[in-house]
């Protein structure tokens, strides 16, 4: 018997060896986009928004994710700004790199071209971006001008919603509400997700400003040359009905999940997708789709230097986004589709800058009418997407409907990120927090009573 126990134990642990060796040489790559997301998201948030690692991991990373990240640890190296994740202590690691001005990057061990490339000059240092004057009303400086009724509902729990982490209420260029959740104020960059992609689509539209792009261009893609994919237009990739292949499902490896957290060249990972229908003809949403318009917009400078400066030499310097910092892949290319992190301010005067037409200060940025363009709806999505990477629809609920103008348009971003522009009403609703979809939240009883106090 003891014989056959020794041999039983000596198997087990033959097993474990042969189970750990495997996970060490050759990891699944649901563990390695596991590790990939911990580790982006700790070292954004530790380099970026100042906060301590192992409560990003906790709150951010275990709490709301697969089953499987309760088992990521992460160690941070402050000499390097870096952070490695690895799942039961040693397997698939994965090593995101923080660098001023363009935030966190994974590398899973490839090329760093986005290293090598030379900061934009007068970059965000993330917590050390300079804070807005709180003498000064917003969006100039930070103070808010507090309405009582509105400063209610934004302080209303049942409205902000589980795990709110701030929100914002715009008026007629003033802002008239402004909330916080524990451990956040308004010095704290948060990650937009999606609403990313408004950004990018205003970027698109002050390239076409600069005459450098036109909607109606295609043979975008050199690796499109011969093949029904040279049909596709920009105006296809602004509005998600390029006829592109890409899996946006969450929770699993696909399209998405590969490319947000392995792929080095994010851009080239979308543009090798299949065609699965006619460009122009049905609407499949993307994040691919938008981390291609990204690259798109940044070759129309003759160099890295020029395209990394240019969302803050035109967008966030003119509108006073100080905060504002939209992060790289391991290629250089802004992750266009997800990954910007402002102060909800910050958040909030992009909002403004869309509610007046993109005019600031009395200067018009984006060509004439592109907003209206951004949230004229597009027949492949069946009124559900605007044209240019926003959203005319909200948990079912549509512009011109209940009490919602018909020019309303959404930003919505994975967790909870929403903004919501009504130009008619010069009003824009800010809110911010981790809140994932299964929690019953819906952000449209904030818009509703919100929209009701006006009267």
């Amino acid at each position: 018997m003891k014989a056959l126990l020794r041999k039983s134990g000596g198997l087990a642990v033959a097993i474990a060896a042969a189970v750990a060796g495997w996970l060490a040489f050759f990891p699944p790559e649901l563990l390695k986009v596991g590790d990939g997301y911990a580790a982006k998201i700790v070292c954004s948030n530790v380099f970026l928004a100042g906060r301590d690692p192992e409560v990003v991991l906790a709150e951010d990373v275990q709490a709301p994710g697969h089953p499987l990240l309760k088992f990521v640890s992460v160690s941070v190296d402050p000499d390097q700004q870096a952070v490695t994740a690895r799942i039961f202590g040693f397997a698939a690691p994965v090593r995101a790199v923080y660098r001023p001005g363009v935030g966190c990057t994974v590398t899973a061990g490839r090329t760093m071209q986005a290293l090598a490339a030379p900061a934009p000059e007068n970059a965000a240092g993330g917590t050390a971006a300079a804070p807005q004057s709180p003498d000064i009303a917003w969006p100039e400086g930070s103070k808010a001008e507090i309405d009582p009724a509105f400063q209610k509902l934004a302080d209303d729990p049942g409205l902000a919603g589980p795990g709110m982490r701030a929100v914002l209420v715009i008026k007629n260029g003033r802002l008239i509400a402004e909330a916080y959740g524990r451990g956040f104020d308004r010095g704290t960059p948060l990650l937009g997700w999606s609403m990313t992609k408004s950004v990018t689509a205003v970027l698109v539209g002050l390239r076409i400003a600069d005459g450098q792009m036109d909607p109606e261009k295609a043979n975008l893609v050199p690796e499109w040359s011969g093949d029904e994919r040279a049909r596709i237009k920009l105006a296809d990739l602004l509005a998600m009905q390029s006829g592109l292949s890409f899996n946006e499902d969450y929770g699993d490896v696909t399209d998405v999940t590969r490319m947000l957290f392995l792929e080095s060249d994010m851009a080239s990972f979308a543009a090798a997708k299949p065609l699965e229908s006619a460009p122009g003809s049905r609407f499949n949403y993307s994040t691919g789709t938008t981390n291609l318009l990204s690259r798109l917009w940044m070759q129309t400078f003759d160099g890295p230097a020029a395209a990394l400066a240019y969302p803050r030499q035109a967008l966030f310097g003119p509108l006073g986004m100080s905060s504002a910092v939209m992060e790289t892949d391991a290629s250089g290319t802004f992750v266009g589709s997800s990954y910007m992190y402002a102060t909800a301010q910050d958040w909030g005067r992009f909002a403004q800058f869309l509610l007046y037409d993109g005019h600031w200060k009395g200067r018009a940025l984006l060509p004439k009418g592109f907003v209206e363009y951004m949230r004229t709806p597009t027949a492949a999505s069946g009124g559900d997407y605007g044209s240019a990477q926003v959203w005319l629809t909200e948990n079912g609920v549509r512009p011109g409907t209940g009490n919602f103008p018909h020019d309303t348009f959404w930003m919505l971003g994975h967790d909870g990120q929403s903004i919501m522009v009504a130009p008619s009403l010069r009003l824009a609703v800010v809110r911010l927090g981790l809140t994932p979809g299964g929690s019953g939240y819906d952000v449209l009883k904030l818009h509703t009573e919100v929209i009701a106090a006006l009267d």
